[in-house]
């Protein structure tokens, strides 16, 4: 396989030391997000690299998550950026959602736990102090005893300030002392609402078919319902999931077939009836019919995942149900990927060689001097097979047809749209 000059290598070698992937702790195994700060930017950030653990040492799991950890560091630098701005109400409430998902997550499980935040004082707090009594006697006024009630409401303004703060850091976001009080402002709100969910959850009573979510914009988004009520298709979030993402037919035809199987396993395609225990029953199942976890994994789980996902984001559900729906992978040895042993190609390629088809017959035999995976190969036209300083070779490129990954087109390819040449001997 010939790969070019010197010059390219070097090229190479640069861009994959710039290019910004999940890093691996050589100890731990756990993943990290580790990228440069902008130079424009380290003043205001107040260091030259950030880091963020990712929380996995799953490399798949830890590819998702860098791009989502990344998407949210590119917004925080972008609103850096902008410099100092307003934000009106609506933004702010919107930031402040954040605060009412992460009450609710901590105290869930015992809820009648939360006692920091008292519910009776939780609408006092930044309301308007109450008059002065101008005509009261100055005994009353000199003598009153401490109204604890009114220290505990300065508590909770002050860890209000601290947690808008914190919000603001979080987004990159530097706010006027208008705009810093009015998130505070909603952050109250915001963990009133969650303190009173609280206390319902402590008599038994059921959750509100409502979450404050993540959206666009500065801050999170806007409060969603489940749907209405009005069924959500599998074909139409497959639809609109490929429409946005563009990914290869080929990943468009398994991923609906995999939404399929699964519509066939419930009995309806309606993914706002899907449940968390309706996908840990298909994996059961998938399991009891022998696939193995990797599969399982990978081809059935990730793609509903995805597309469960997209709807979120798109206002379509309300959560994702098969975020926390997993299985562990264990290959046996016996089950491990490996290659052909010289006999073993030894007799593929001689069987090829009998072979009247053209593709039966040359398919094999070019995959073995080139090295090219089989698809590469079926997708070859006439014009790629090219002759450079008097060698034949192999055009590799995107224009014949999808290529399984971005590392199968040189950088070339990705930059200058020149394609992958690989040398036939």
């Amino acid at each position: 396989m010939g790969f070019g000059p010197p010059e390219w290598y070097t090229r190479v070698v640069h861009m994959a030391l710039a290019m910004s992937r999940p890093w691996k702790h050589p100890k731990t195994g756990v993943y990290w997000l580790r990228k440069r700060v902008p130079d424009a930017l380290q003043a205001l950030v107040g260091k030259r690299e950030e880091k963020r653990s990712l929380r996995t040492q799953d490399p798949l799991e830890a590819k998702q998550r860098h791009l989502q950890a990344l998407a949210e560091l590119e917004a925080q630098w972008a609103n850096l950026r902008a410099g100092a701005r307003k934000l009106t109400e609506r933004e702010a409430h919107d930031l402040a959602a954040i605060a009412h998902d992460r009450w609710l997550e901590i105290h869930r499980d015992n809820p009648s736990e939360q006692t920091f935040w008292p519910t009776n004082l939780g609408d006092k707090v930044f309301a308007p102090p109450p008059p002065i009594d101008w005509n009261a006697p100055i005994s009353t006024t000199l003598y009153t005893e401490i109204d604890w009630d009114a220290v505990k409401i300065k508590e909770l303004e002050t860890w209000c300030f601290g947690q808008a703060d914190s919000l603001a850091r979080a987004r990159g976001l530097m706010l006027d002392e208008d705009s810093r009080a009015k998130l505070a402002k909603a952050v109250a709100a915001a963990v009133q609402r969650a303190s009173l969910t609280l206390e319902r959850y402590a008599r038994g009573e059921p959750a509100p078919d409502l979450i404050w979510g993540s959206g666009s914009g500065v801050g999170s988004g806007t409060r969603r319902t489940v749907s209405g009520g009005k069924p959500v298709k599998f074909d139409e979030l497959i639809a609109g999931w490929a429409a946005e993402k563009r990914p290869a037919e080929k990943t468009i035809y398994e991923w609906k077939r995999v939404l399929s199987q699964l519509a066939s396993y419930l009995g309806h395609d309606d993914a706002a009836r899907l449940q968390a225990e309706d996908l840990i029953a298909w994996k059961a199942k998938m399991i009891e019919s022998g696939l193995r976890s990797k599969t399982i994994r990978d081809a059935k789980l990730a793609p509903v995942r995805a597309v469960l996902q997209w709807a979120v984001d798109n206002d379509r559900l309300s959560t994702n149900v098969a975020t926390r729906v997993v299985i562990g992978v264990k290959s046996k040895p016996s089950e491990s990927i490996r290659s052909f042993r010289e006999d073993e190609a030894a007799v593929v390629l001689k069987a090829a060689r009998s072979e009247r088809k053209a593709a039966l017959r040359w398919v094999p035999w070019l995959c073995a001097y080139s090295g090219a995976r089989v698809a590469e190969i079926c997708q070859l036209r006439a014009e790629d097979v090219i002759q450079i300083d008097g060698i034949w070779c192999l055009r590799i490129t995107p224009e014949a047809g999808p290529l399984k990954t971005s590392s199968s087109v040189a950088p070339q390819t990705r930059s200058r749209r020149s394609p992958t040449v690989g040398r036939l001997a």
